[in-house]
């Protein structure tokens, strides 16, 4: 007798999901696949007959390990012992005579790879194509070990359960490669260069979305947004609070992963833009949580999460929104980990610029560059590696003199000579937030090995420098052209605005830049 079931799974928040009752695997556990590895137990979970005793087994690699779970509420779950990198593995379901099997599967290192377009954007698609697409494609036959899966683009008012669709199965390079995201996979295969065991690559993005389609109401809540959702029907692509999360990214929960990586913030440039400094962290925070609940602990409550600093979209714009995002993005202190997102990692973007790109500027085709800098901080951040420099420089103080100021970086400094990448606040009331307070160039006047002066003359002889700020524009620099790297010239020092200005002479050795609470005070 046939048995239709309509399934509420208690693992995590309750969402209804239809089921035939027939023995069957979740839509993300596909031949292919990869499972997380050791210390960290994956799990494995499917539907099938109520009530049904489920054995699920693990065998492979001289290995067999053999589990039992239930059918309740149509769904079955087994929570593996941990199993070190390798394979392959067959997984392999049963219940009474009736088999589901997993084939070639291998156990490394699960990342989730989240955002809108500039993550959706394909190795060599019909719509975005990535510089030297071709050779990347060829190049991609020789990591076998580097799996990718995509969930498909859709929505839903209510949190699923399951994928409501799967848009690329579990795959092994290069088949399906030219419609997955770019940066997903060079991060991907960045790391398996490095780790040299299996990475399993989960991506799930949808171009043009806001931070409030990707977060649940309780992140949403925690920012005052929970009821903020506006309707802008003249957008294709979803706007409308947490219904990414409920079709694309909860079905996911009960995945061990390993971490995360993200690039977003373009929809946000001007839509709830303020509040970006608390729903980005907010979403991670909430994440970490969900995930490390719905694995049954599996997934670390304080998984590494990595993401993209903007890059630019208009050259000469004169625009705060871009500036104010990359801020807000690093819960405006500049630089990441920081006290309010600790064990995250960032890639500077904006010395990336790609004007001839067919897709817009927003839209840079130089994905390499992106990938690496954010495998670098995987690499110091999740992996714990050693003397692995993942940040570019930022201002450990900046003393102030009637004639210039001097900026002391935390590292080593590469300085090219710049008229207009540093702006001043000056003020006659020595606040930022004076109604006749305005910005000014302050060019570079001279540096050192850690040190740069600026000059504060365009300041007049009744002004005060009240505020300093760098590369405060959409679009900054031109390709790799910044004035201020790392020693190596490889890590671009970020965007930074600080009111913490001391005297030069008044004996203190400085600290950490403070915030600057507001920005854009100054005129």
């Amino acid at each position: 007798m046939e048995i239709k079931l309509c399934v509420v799974f208690l693992l995590v928040t309750a969402s209804i999901h239809d089921c035939d009752g027939v023995l069957r695997f979740a839509s993300y556990y596909k031949v292919h696949m990869v499972l997380q590895k050791s210390p960290e137990r994956a799990v494995v979970w499917g539907y099938g007959p109520e009530g049904a005793q489920v054995s699920l087994t693990l065998s492979g690699q001289n290995q067999q390990n053999i589990s039992q779970a239930t059918v309740t509420n149509g769904t079955w779950r087994v929570t593996l012992d941990p199993v070190e990198a390798g394979g392959p593995y067959n997984v392999t379901a049963a219940v009474q005579n009736i088999t589901a099997v997993l084939t070639d599967v291998l156990f490394g290192d699960v990342w989730l790879c989240g955002g809108q377009s500039n993550m959706l954007f394909e190795v060599s698609g019909q719509v975005y194509k990535i510089f030297n697409a071709s050779e990347e494609l060829k190049r991609a036959a020789h990591y076998p070990h580097v799996r990718t899966f995509m969930a498909s683009l859709k929505k839903s008012d209510t949190e699923q359960t399951d994928l409501i669709d799967v848009q690329i199965p579990w795959s092994v390079q290069p088949a399906n490669l030219a419609g997955f995201s770019a940066v997903c996979w060079l991060f991907g295969r960045n790391l398996f260069e490095k780790l040299q065991y299996p990475i399993g690559l989960v991506e799930t993005s949808w171009g043009g979305t806001p931070i409030e389609t990707w977060s649940s109401a309780r992140a949403l809540q925690q920012c005052g947004l929970l009821h903020e959702s506006k309707s802008r029907k003249h957008y294709r692509n979803p706007q409308e609070n947490s219904v990414l999360w409920n079709a694309m990214i909860h079905p996911l929960l009960n995945m061990t992963i390993k971490g995360a990586i993200w690039y977003q913030g373009e929809a946000n440039y001007i839509y709830h833009q303020k509040k970006y400094n608390c729903s980005f962290p907010a979403m991670i925070d909430d994440w970490r949580m969900a995930f490390h609940q719905g694995s049954g602990g599996q997934t670390a409550p304080d998984f590494p999460f990595g993401f993209v600093q903007l890059s630019t979209w208009k050259k000469g714009s004169k625009s705060d929104a871009f500036p104010n995002i990359r801020w807000h993005q690093t819960a405006d202190t500049g630089f990441v980990p920081n006290p309010r997102m600790q064990n995250t990692f960032m890639a500077v973007a904006m010395d990336l610029p790609d004007g001839r790109s067919a897709y817009n500027p927003i839209h840079p085709r130089d994905k390499q560059d992106v990938a690496f800098r954010l495998s670098l901080g995987a690499r110091a951040v999740a992996y714990g590696e050693q003397d692995v420099a993942f940040r570019g420089p930022f201002p450990s103080q900046i003393l102030s003199t009637p004639k210039y100021l001097e900026v002391t970086y935390d590292q080593e400094v590469s300085v090219t000579p710049s008229e207009n990448i540093f702006e001043i606040c000056c003020s006659e009331s020595e606040s930022p937030w004076d109604p006749k307070a305005h910005w000014v160039l302050a060019p570079i006047m001279q540096w050192g090995p850690t040190t740069v002066q600026l000059s504060t003359s365009l300041c007049s002889p009744t002004e005060q420098v009240a505020a300093l700020r760098y590369a405060w524009r959409d679009w900054p620099c031109d390709f790799k052209a910044c004035p201020i790297y790392s020693a190596s010239k490889i890590l671009p020092a970020p965007p930074f605005i600080s009111t913490n200005l001391q005297p030069k002479d008044d004996g203190k050795s400085g600290g950490a830049v403070n915030k600057m609470n507001q920005t854009g005070d100054c005129n």
